[in-house]
């Protein structure tokens, strides 16, 4: 099952939304070994120090994209890093070779080679301008947007051609914001599967480099609320409810 992530705009949330949602598959599927764990695809560029890495690798996804359709399948497993129990990273890596260079068919054609194994896989598109990435989230079998409660990523999610393509929305909720998540749903028509309280804890074990072992409870329910929604059970396909 490939899932896609992305956002409207930087800074929603999509890269500790997508660490989280791995940590809490590769803990609570019950086959998750048979299957492989869980794989991270990141072409962000975050994911390296969000689960902790000590330095980002400098060969990743940006380099397999660069290198157009015709890239083979089999050197994506030579990427993987792991990164924590049931856990494996493909870093985007390519620092002179971003996803910005990569056609919409390279893009399709990272999609169906991530899908091809019985690893439940997870890509972070970031906010998915790109036309490669794009196609990644057209491609995959769930796609999911994240957005904060505000009104600039509402006014960028209506506009983004990803959206057609997208099963709902994962909502990070800040109090003080006057858009709802009913108002938020209505607006791009589909259903907010999550509410996401901005939690400090989150982003002090993010800059500690220890979210891998310190989840904090509230993220960790509401992930795996989505991924159950989304029907995530070992592996197999599923849309969003």
């Amino acid at each position: 099952m490939l899932i896609a992530l992305w956002s409207a705009t930087g800074g929603s949330g999509t890269s500790v939304f997508t660490a989280a949602c791995a940590l809490v598959i590769a803990r609570d599927v019950r086959d998750a070994a048979r299957i492989g764990g869980v794989r991270v695809a990141d072409l962000a560029g975050d994911l390296p120090a969000i689960f902790g890495l000590g330095a980002d690798p400098e060969v990743g996804l940006a380099d397999w994209l660069a290198a157009g359709a015709e890239a083979p399948t089999d050197a994506l497993d030579r990427l993987l890093v792991e990164v924590a129990s049931g856990v494996a990273l493909l870093p985007r890596g390519g620092a002179l070779l971003p996803p910005t260079l990569a056609a919409p068919e390279a893009g399709a054609a990272l999609a169906v080679a991530l899908a091809s194994g019985t690893s439940p896989v997870l890509v972070d598109c970031g906010t998915a301008r790109e036309p490669a990435l794009q196609a990644v989230v057209e491609v995959a079998d769930v796609a999911l947007v994240v957005l904060r409660s505000c009104y600039l990523s509402l006014r960028r999610a209506v506009k983004s051609p990803c959206l057609a393509h997208t099963s709902g929305v994962v909502l990070l909720d800040e109090s003080e914001r006057t858009l709802g998540a009913n108002q938020i749903g209505d607006v791009l028509d589909l259903p907010v599967l999550a509410r996401i309280a901005v939690d400090a804890r989150v982003a002090r074990a993010v800059d500690a480099g220890v979210l891998t072992n310190r989840l904090p409870d509230p993220l960790a329910r509401a992930t795996r609320d989505v991924m159950r929604r989304v029907g995530v059970r070992g592996g197999r396909r599923g849309e969003a409810a």
